[in-house]
């Protein structure tokens, strides 16, 4: 059995194969797409590769042996076919300044999984504090509760990360001294680039406080978590506030149908109607904006890494963009567009098991 057979066999008493089947052939042109539009944009964009490549004092000969090794004098839509293949390959040839030398690939598998834990941990707190605080402000609605829980939304949804971000630094790391500024682990600690599992070595998968556990290093760990609990509460802020407000609007309009009272006029207690009955289909909205929501906080990342000067894949797309690194450019957008196509196909399948009727 291989994993593909696996997949579905997991997935198959929850939703049909040929449903999964159906949405992964629909990211098919999303995907081609935006891989379409980031050609389009890069080739549009001025500024020349050889130059970036040989330096401003290269000959003439050079720059044009350089336009010709890179493929750049043929025609147009030879580039455009040759990029979609090697696209599809996931081969987006080398870094020209960002890390040269170095294939995109390389670049990307190395700082990707710093974007994903910050990404990760900030829609963990969205979903941890916005669900309960969305519940409790519908079921006590017009109260003082409501109240504080509205404005706080409000708030975090209103004030950017470009904002939000120093003025943190600003309050816990200079005037309190309680956080660090920047960095994912103190300088004085060191991981090794392997862990062991029954006797064999194996690769550690970057994201820090993964890995800490993993080497089974307590001191690295705490550590890890002091220095990423600023940019996680500075990306998670926005996540919370939104996924509480559309958690109060979509449970004020559940706990209003018949079958809520229906279940309350047989005697049912509210608590177990409220959770029974009124959250699993409040949430079908809900689950929408988280889907959304992580695109989001990848275009968050990008300005948290680059305000607490974490090396992820925002930090470096900024970076790449400023020297004109074009294969870092392109490989970082599609593997965004890749990473939010996969979690809105998670999203659909959701979807199937909170209300099977959107199967048909």
């Amino acid at each position: 059995m291989n994993w593909t057979q696996f997949l579905f066999r997991l997935v198959e008493p929850v939703v049909p194969p040929r449903f999964v089947i159906k949405r992964l052939l629909l990211l098919i042109p999303v995907l081609f797409g935006v891989a379409s539009v980031v050609f389009a944009i890069l080739h549009l964009a001025p500024g020349d590769p050889a130059i970036i490549i040989a330096g401003q004092r290269a000959s003439a000969e050079q720059l044009e042996q350089i336009r010709v090794e890179l493929g750049l004098r043929r025609p147009l839509w030879e580039q455009y076919l040759g990029f979609l293949w090697d696209a599809a390959r996931f081969d987006f040839g080398q870094s020209y300044s960002i890390s040269r030398g170095n294939s995109v690939r390389s670049v990307i598998s190395d700082r990707l999984p710093i974007t994903l834990e910050l990404a990760i941990y900030g829609q963990a707190a969205g979903i941890l504090l916005g669900l309960p605080l969305g519940i409790i402000s519908a079921v006590k609605q017009d109260s003082l509760t409501d109240h504080v829980t509205r404005i706080g939304a409000l708030t975090g949804i209103s004030v950017p990360i470009f904002w939000s971000g120093p003025l943190l630094i600003l309050l816990f790391s200079t005037y309190l001294d309680v956080f660090p500024t920047s960095g994912r682990i103190a300088s004085t600690l060191f991981l090794p680039d392997t862990w062991t599992l029954f006797g064999r070595e194996l690769p550690l998968t970057g994201m820090i406080t993964l890995d800490t556990i993993l080497l089974g290093n307590t001191e690295a760990f705490l550590s890890a978590a002091h220095h990423l609990f600023l940019p996680a509460v500075v990306i998670g802020v926005y996540s919370t506030a939104l996924i509480s407000r559309m958690m109060r609007s979509s449970m004020l309009e559940v706990i209003r149908q018949d079958y809520i009272r229906t279940a309350r006029a047989k005697g049912q207690g509210a608590k177990i109607t409220l959770m029974k009955h009124g959250f699993r289909n409040a949430l079908i909205p809900v689950v929408t904006v988280i889907g959304i929501q992580f695109g989001t906080l990848l275009g968050g990342a990008v300005l948290t890494e680059t305000v607490f000067g974490i090396n992820g894949m925002g930090l470096t797309i900024v970076t790449a963009i400023g020297v004109s690194d074009y294969p870092v450019v392109q490989g970082t957008v599609l593997t965004f567009a890749l990473l939010f196509t996969l979690v809105n196909l998670f999203v659909d399948v959701t979807y199937s098991y909170l209300d099977p009727r959107i199967q048909q």
